[in-house]
């Protein structure tokens, strides 16, 4: 019942919060001209406020304050809430370097030094990836190679959401069902506080789509994709790659599968042409499926029944009761999507 209490009061918070602060946000950047302006890379046609991030982040921190006065040791124990506490700490420091890049143009070295350095200061505070499995051998315990590959995987996926934001509602949209995904598996095995992170950070989401949907009038920019980024995978870590297992190492890639797979495809296909992996171009999913005829919006959904898809997945490999039901319903759903994507290519 507590818990319970609890996530509707997070929900509840982050949604409010954010739905009224964006207004305020908008007005400060249009009062300092801080825009995102159209360019041949991007989709949008007229300049956009990119600061939508400050909301989002404020929005889940604040919500997760006000739940720590109802909440006991049941749910914020001693041993997670410090890792909890970390993630969080390492959320709000990448939201910090996002913004600064979003107000000044940080250069890309300056850029990956303090991302770098953030990260680690999360690894030494005990939030590690420290198992991997290798075709042929198995489960294998990293070693020292658990802080690279830590930071990797930490600064990959805050990548991955970043290069994502490319349409309105995508980034927010696909962040908000991973969110959902980790929320509801780390519930199944015991891990609350995770959960109800996660769920903060999805009500904001929820808040910012009010506005972010396309036409969008405000874009979250890198420091909403930042923030939202480093706490999937922070908290995915914390609470799902707690156990050596394949199912637990599998998991987190698993509910981030799309945002992860058309980063890495996109960065082989720059290097197979010879290009800088980290060349702006449209290569990206969402500018391919523009590109064969598809709407804005339809685009926008179609990745998110992707999105749900592989959520289902992880959620049916964490052993969740009854989610061969949830399964099928995605890919259904995935289905159907796919059916219509192809015959509006078709007339395209």
């Amino acid at each position: 019942m507590l818990l319970t209490c609890c996530s509707l009061i997070v929900v509840s918070i982050a949604i409010i919060f954010v739905v009224c602060s964006i207004p305020f946000v908008n007005q400060l950047a249009l009062k300092y001209h801080k825009f995102d302006l159209p360019s041949t890379r991007k989709v949008h046609q007229r300049p956009i406020v990119r600061l939508g991030g400050i909301s989002i982040c404020l929005g889940t921190l604040l919500a997760l304050g006000v739940v720590t006065l109802f909440a006991d040791e049941s749910i914020f124990s001693a041993a997670v809430s410090g890792k909890v506490a970390w993630v969080l700490f390492g959320s709000f420091a990448f939201f910090l370097i996002g913004l600064a890049d979003d107000l000044i143009n940080l250069s890309p070295v300056l850029r990956l030094l303090m991302q770098v350095s953030v990260a680690g200061c999360v690894w030494i505070a005990g939030v590690r990836i420290e198992f991997l499995t290798l075709p042929g051998i198995g489960l294998t315990h990293l070693g020292w190679l658990s802080l690279p590959i830590t930071i990797l995987w930490l600064a990959g996926v805050v990548n991955a959401i970043n290069w994502i934001d490319g349409l309105d509602g995508l980034a927010s949209g696909v962040s908000c069902i991973a969110a959902v995904t980790v929320a509801i598996v780390s519930l199944f095995t015991g891990q609350p506080a995770v959960a109800l992170v996660m769920l903060a950070l999805a009500g904001s989401l929820v808040g910012f789509l009010y506005y972010n949907f396309n036409p969008a009038h405000i874009f979250m920019g890198d420091g909403g994709s930042y923030f939202i980024g480093f706490s999937l995978a922070g908290m995915s870590i914390v609470g799902l790659v707690k156990s050596a297992t394949i199912t637990a190492i599998v998991l987190p890639f698993l509910i981030l599968a799309v945002p992860i797979l058309d980063m890495v495809v996109v960065i082989l296909t720059r290097l197979k042409n010879g290009q800088s992996p980290m060349a702006a171009d449209k290569r990206h999913l969402h500018h391919r499926l523009l590109k064969i005829g598809l709407s804005h919006r339809f685009t926008v959904l179609f990745i998110y029944t992707l999105a749900l898809w592989t959520g289902s997945l992880a959620i049916a490999l964490a052993g969740i009761p009854n989610s061969l039901f949830v399964v099928i319903a995605a890919t259904g759903l995935l289905g159907c999507s796919s059916w219509r994507a192809w015959n509006l290519a078709q007339q395209s």
